[in-house]
């Protein structure tokens, strides 16, 4: 591919702007970051992305990625400071990756095996083929090892669902993830009226496994759970405030008001939005 592509010459340009705020001499602010310090950017701005992708707001999008590079290029200015790594370390590294995860696409072909032709069995020979290979600390792979424990629980049951679903670890059918649901909420239910306070790491158990199950719900209805979530937070959000309002404007604080008359003002928040599910 040609290297003077205008994404070929504004990566450069990024790469050596980065290079100049680290320097003798650039930002102060720049210069005093490590790797450390840098995560919650990292972490806000991958949060910012995700919100343009909800809205699917473009303009917001573009700008949010460009963000979101930059944390990565800043990042890789660290480590090429102390003779880690290059940012281009880095794209060879992915790319390299793409190549020879994508046989059916780059070849060679594997005459053992037909050509993937659906997304689900493109999964699978991916997990296959990540499996095959070695983590950079010698050691065989996983097919749960690199998924990120940092990552918030909800999206890491729902990616080690997916990891353990392509190498076919997985419910037939959307429907028996919801008996599955069902009987960890039976389960969840007697331990809870067995008395929570005594039996608390029960309590939890069974409250983490029946996330975990919600989590692969969402997964097999193609739903990502996180997502999902934002959106309940906003709807809850958006018609406690109205409800809050209502009351407020009737010279009640909330903390005065009768539950009952919370539950009224909410039931008439949500008759107004006319929505088709409750």
């Amino acid at each position: 591919m040609a290297s003077t592509t205008p994404a070929a010459e504004e990566f450069a340009r990024l790469v050596e702007l980065v290079r100049v705020l680290r320097a003798p001499g650039g930002c102060p602010w720049d210069r005093e970051q490590t790797l450390q310090t840098l995560r919650p950017f990292v972490l806000e701005e991958a949060y910012e992305v995700l919100e343009a992708l909800d809205h699917d707001d473009r303009a917001a999008l573009r700008e949010e990625l460009g963000d979101f590079v930059f944390e990565a290029v800043l990042l890789a200015q660290v480590c090429t400071e102390h003779g880690d790594f290059t940012i281009a370390d880095s794209l060879r590294s992915i790319s390299d990756k793409l190549v020879r995860r994508h046989p059916h696409v780059f070849g060679p072909a594997e005459p053992a095996r037909p050509k993937p032709t659906t997304p689900s069995e493109v999964l699978e020979r991916w997990e296959d083929l990540k499996a095959r290979e070695k983590s950079s600390s010698g050691k065989p792979r996983t097919t749960l090892g690199g998924v990120p424990p940092t990552l918030p629980s909800l999206l890491r049951a729902h990616e080690i669902g997916m990891r353990a679903a392509a190498v076919g670890f997985d419910w037939e059918r959307a429907v028996d993830v919801v008996a599955k649901i069902e009987e960890e909420t039976v389960e969840l239910r007697e331990t809870v009226e067995s008395g929570a306070v005594a039996n608390r790491a029960r309590a939890e158990e069974e409250m983490g496994d029946l996330l975990f199950a919600i989590a692969n719900l969402s997964r097999k209805l193609g739903i990502e759970p996180e997502a999902a979530l934002r959106l309940a937070n906003e709807k809850f959000t958006r018609r406690f405030t109205a409800m809050e309002t209502a009351i407020r404007q009737r010279g009640q604080a909330l903390s005065d008001c009768p539950l009952q008359d919370m539950e009224d003002e909410w039931a008439r928040v949500k008759a107004s939005e006319r929505e088709p599910l409750p």
